[in-house]
């Protein structure tokens, strides 16, 4: 079976949410008609990939697209997952937990995150952590009550901005907005607070893995070279803006796989045309990769101690 060298476009997987929209921007025109999305997922092992078949059975054939990007304990899964978030209501208070709680727990990643807004209405906010520090009584006997919304840290946001968001971090989303997030692989949620909604709560195992106290880990962009900046840095992924004039070129025989997301603009990648709202995977090992795309914006992701050499935009 002949080597995955070029890019792989990754096909949407639409999640319906009671927050989310029926109505999708972002160029989504095949999303199910009368349901409320929410979430569009991209590196899901069930999303279906341009070559045929799914990743997880495209990673699965060809485990060396990860190249040093994947991880030993969960070998048959791409260890990022990215995603598109479309809200019309508040989401729920929660926390996710780290990688030994998840680990121990549900035999599961843990959850850091990581948010870029990409639209936003003009009251548009969001949480991370608590204005002030609070003991585990206080949190639990909060969540119980409602009070917990309040003693949240809620912050006015735009277009633009990048929030991170470390496992153990207390947090929800307002309404009116729409965010590309790239997170650890991991679907394990405790919902702490659900505005009366009569969803499952998770008070117990959500309560022990949450910071109780202010949100401590700001973004901070970081230029690289012209067009290309970086957004957030940890150890568990890296997140980047690329804004080309012209063109963005990847050279060939990259060690870790990395994703490419487009938000602005429409363009050609390797003879493909793309679109703003799609997904491509670039693999380990890659041919070189030429993107024509005057004036797009791209959001590019993958898992590596240092930034990518050979990653050109002009």
């Amino acid at each position: 079976m002949p080597p995955v060298t070029e890019p792989t476009q990754l096909l949407p997987l639409f999640r319906e949410r009671v927050w989310g929209r029926e109505k999708l921007a972002m160029h989504f025109d095949k999303a199910p008609r009368n349901l409320r999305i929410g979430e569009v997922w991209f590196t899901f092992e069930e999303n279906q990939t341009s070559l045929g078949g799914t990743l997880g059975q495209l990673i699965t054939a060809h485990p060396e697209v990860l190249g040093t990007g994947g991880d030993p304990q969960h070998p048959g899964i791409c260890p990022l997952l990215t995603k598109f978030l479309f809200t019309t209501q508040r989401l729920s208070v929660q926390v996710h937990p780290d990688d030994d709680y998840a680990e121990r727990h549900h035999q599961s990643l843990g959850k850091t995150e990581a948010w870029y807004v990409l639209d936003a209405e003009p009251a548009a906010e969001l949480a991370v952590g608590f204005r002030e520090p609070l003991s585990r009584q206080r949190v639990e006997s909060a969540a119980k009550s409602g009070e917990i919304e309040r003693l949240l840290d809620w912050r006015k946001v735009e277009a633009g901005n990048v929030i991170f968001v470390p496992s153990g971090t207390v947090h929800a989303i307002g309404a009116g907005l729409t965010i590309f997030e790239v997170q650890e692989n991991s679907d394990i949620t405790y919902r702490l607070y659900d505005y009366g909604r009569p969803r499952e709560l998770h008070l117990e195992h959500g309560v022990e893995v949450s910071q109780l106290g202010p949100h401590q880990s700001p973004a901070r962009t970081r230029f690289l070279s012209p067009g290309r900046e970086e957004l957030v840095s940890c150890p568990y992924f890296r997140m980047e803006r690329l804004r080309p004039q012209n063109s963005i070129v990847i050279a060939a025989g990259q060690p870790c796989y990395m994703l490419l997301t487009c938000s602005k603009g429409t363009g050609v990648i390797r003879g493909a045309e793309f679109k703003a709202g799609q997904c491509w995977m670039v693999p380990a090992g890659n041919d070189e990769i030429r993107i024509e795309g005057p004036d797009t914006e791209w959001i590019a992701t993958y898992r590596a101690e240092q930034p990518a050499a050979g990653v050109s935009v002009g």
